[in-house]
This record gives structure tokens, sequence and C-alpha cells, in this order.
């Protein structure tokens, strides 16, 4: 019966990761629930992505908007919120980083909705 359990439980780590192909290893796993929130919802037009920046002196990913006037999120690497760099009504978002697209550095795409 111990043996099942462990293949039971080998098999289900295996086709979770399988998911993962082609995510970077040192993502932090609150982003990866993120992702997979996004993959929940409908698709977006244009598609959800997540990014990566050096900001700082921190890692943060940013969610850009994906419709009119709502905002875009830029979060730490414990998916704290840390401002909203663009969007709302003018466009600027909440003001709380507003040097943030000037000083950001090292962009890398980690994910992004191809459905």
């Amino acid at each position: 019966m111990k043996k099942i359990a462990i293949l039971v439980v080998f098999f289900a780590v295996a086709f979770s990761c399988s998911k993962r192909t082609g995510l970077p290893d040192d993502i932090p796993t609150c982003i990866l629930q993120k992702i997979d929130q996004l993959e929940s919802e409908a698709v977006r037009n244009p598609p959800a992505s997540i990014w990566q920046y050096e900001y700082n002196g921190q890692t943060v990913y940013y969610e850009p908007s994906y419709c009119c006037d709502f905002y875009s999120t830029l979060y730490d690497s414990k998916c704290n919120i840390i401002c909203h760099p663009d969007g709302g009504i003018a466009g600027g978002g909440d003001g709380k980083c507003t040097d943030f697209f000037a000083t950001r550095k090292n962009e890398k795409l980690i994910w992004q909705d191809n459905r």
C-alpha cells in the first residue's frame, strides 16, 4: 500500500510540473499561483503576461493592464503589491512608482497566455 501511495504522489508531482515547462526555476510560488489564476480566467486581449525586472535593488514582477482604465500591477517577490505603475483613468497609475519605466532593468518575459 505504501508503494502505491508513493507512486501516486510521484505521478501527481511529475504531471503538475510538466505544466510549468519553460518557466524559470526561481519564480516565487506566489507568482506561479498568479499565473494559475490568470490561466483559469477568460482569455484576455491583449494576452495576459507576467514580466520580471530589477527595480530599486529588488526583483519585481509586472502584470500589465488588460483593458481600458484598469491599473497594471507591480509585485515584489512575495506578491505584495508595490504599486500600479500605469493605467487608470489618466493612464499614470497610482503615482507610487512614477520612475518604474525609466529605471527598471533586466526585462524578462516570465509567462504569456498562449491560449
